[in-house]
């Protein structure tokens, strides 16, 4: 089986990449919700996060307190690789553990949608990077558009994330900056795969 990583930026447009797969058939690990999932569901991570960021890093009913999260892990490097030795590993495993199924059910190409490819060292273990790329003016209003993020807040997260941002060799870039036509660029990858195949 192949593992195709769709990665990007913030407001690249990666998850609509994703979502085209699935809409043509494809499985698609989502990277940041199966992550959202295990720090609420998985009581080693949940242990090692209230460790790390005090009792606040949940809501009464469970949930993560996505603001105080976020407020002390952006606003200091140190706060943010903290967090992401605890949250990425347990990712990348249950990632591993997915694509394992996906190989048993007989996939021949599968997914992985992640923003922070290299970081969190899924660029090991994918066969092949489709990296999604917008210019940083689109990127920032497409942001602020969804999540009610200031311009400031956005370029914050856009920082944390430089060593994403860079296609780097082997990578295929996809151009998402509302003029390029996305599907053509989609199913030319697609066919170059299923050629490789």
């Amino acid at each position: 089986m192949e593992l195709i990583a769709i990665t990007g930026g913030i407001g690249s447009g990666k998850s609509v990449v994703s979502r085209m797969m699935e809409v043509m058939g494809y499985n698609v690990y989502d990277c940041d919700s199966r992550a959202k999932g295990l720090m609420t569901g998985n009581s080693e991570v949940r242990q090692q996060l209230i460790s790390a960021f005090g009792q606040d890093t949940y809501l009464p009913d469970g949930n993560i307190n996505r603001e105080h999260l976020s407020a002390v892990a952006f606003a200091d490097d140190k706060a943010l690789s903290q967090l992401n030795a605890i949250v990425h590993p347990a990712t990348a495993r249950d990632m591993q553990r997915w694509a394992g199924e996906q190989a048993q059910q007989g996939a021949r190409v599968a997914f992985v949608e992640t923003a922070l490819l290299r970081t969190a060292g899924l660029d090991k273990v994918v066969d092949q990077v489709w990296h999604v790329t917008a210019p940083a003016g689109i990127r920032i209003d497409r942001v602020m558009k969804r999540s009610g993020l200031t311009a400031a807040q956005v370029e914050a997260r856009i920082a944390s994330q430089s060593l994403e941002d860079k296609v780097v060799d082997g990578e295929n870039e996809i151009v998402n900056d509302g003029v390029s036509a996305l599907l053509p660029q989609v199913m030319n990858l697609l066919q170059q795969s299923n050629n490789e195949q």
